[in-house]
C-alpha cells in the first residue's frame, strides 16, 4: 500500500490511543470536513452496543461535525462490519475507511 497522507496516519494513531486506553475490542477515530477529529473506542455495555466507528461517528455528530473527510478502525478482524460502515456513509457518502491491525498496520 502507498504512503498515508500524516493526516490519515493521525486518525490511525487516534484509533489505536482509543483502543489500548481501555483495552476495547476495537478503536476508532474520523476527521470531519474541517479537520476536526474524534476518536472512541468499542462500548458493549448491558443497555448500549456501539462499534468503535459507531461511537467516533456519534462523536462528532455530538459537536456539530456536518460531514466525514476519513475514518479509521483498528481491529484484529478481518474487514470493517456493516453497521460501522452504515455510520460512517450516513455522514460521509465519500469519506475513505481505513482498517489497521492492532500494530496500526493498514490492510
Amino acid at each position: 500500500m502507498a504512503e498515508l497522507d500524516p493526516e490519515d496516519s493521525k486518525i490511525i494513531t487516534l484509533a489505536r490511543a482509543a483502543r489500548a486506553r481501555v483495552g476495547a475490542a476495537e478503536g476508532a477515530a474520523v476527521r470531519d470536513t474541517i479537520g476536526r477529529t474524534y476518536s472512541a473506542c468499542t462500548v458493549a455495555l448491558p443497555s448500549l452496543k456501539l462499534t468503535a466507528l459507531q461511537a467516533a461517528v456519534a462523536a462528532a455528530v455530538a459537536s456539530g461535525a456536518d460531514g466525514l473527510e476519513a475514518a479509521a478502525v483498528v481491529t484484529e478482524a478481518g474487514e470493517v462490519d456493516q453497521d460501522s460502515l452504515a455510520a460512517v456513509r450516513d455522514l460521509g457518502p465519500q469519506a475513505q475507511v481505513f482498517r489497521a491491525n492492532p500494530a496500526g498496520e493498514v490492510a
